[in-house]
């Protein structure tokens, strides 16, 4: 069975950074391309950033420059290092492959960026 199971969201203010994890289990991680979502109240889901297998990456242009997504295929995980944080990034977020699958969404973690 697949798991995606996200974390560290929080609260922080404009400018600064967090760092997110998505820890996988079963077979999603091992030959797919992997994506970071995220959905404000009000909008709908959109995909922020994603990694092949290979480690080539895509960005949202809402973000290029200031995120950057990366992966650990040892330790089944994929990151998402965001900085320069800004106030429209509030949202929660979810891993998933890409093209997600609906029964693979995780919890998703909650990033607020307020002052």
């Amino acid at each position: 069975q697949v798991q995606l199971v996200e974390s560290g969201g929080g609260l922080v203010q404009p400018g600064g950074s967090l760092r997110l994890s998505c820890a996988a289990s079963g077979s999603i991680f091992s030959f797919n391309t992997m994506g970071w979502y995220r959905q404000a109240p009000g909008k709908q889901r959109e995909l922020v950033a994603d990694i092949t297998s290979g480690g080539r990456t895509n960005y949202a242009d809402s973000v290029k420059g200031r995120f950057t997504i990366s992966r650990d295929n040892a330790k089944n995980t994929v990151y998402l290092q965001m900085n320069s944080l800004e106030p429209e990034d509030t949202a929660v977020y979810y891993c998933n492959s890409n093209p997600a699958l609906r029964r693979y969404w995780g919890p998703g973690t909650q990033v607020t960026i307020s002052s």
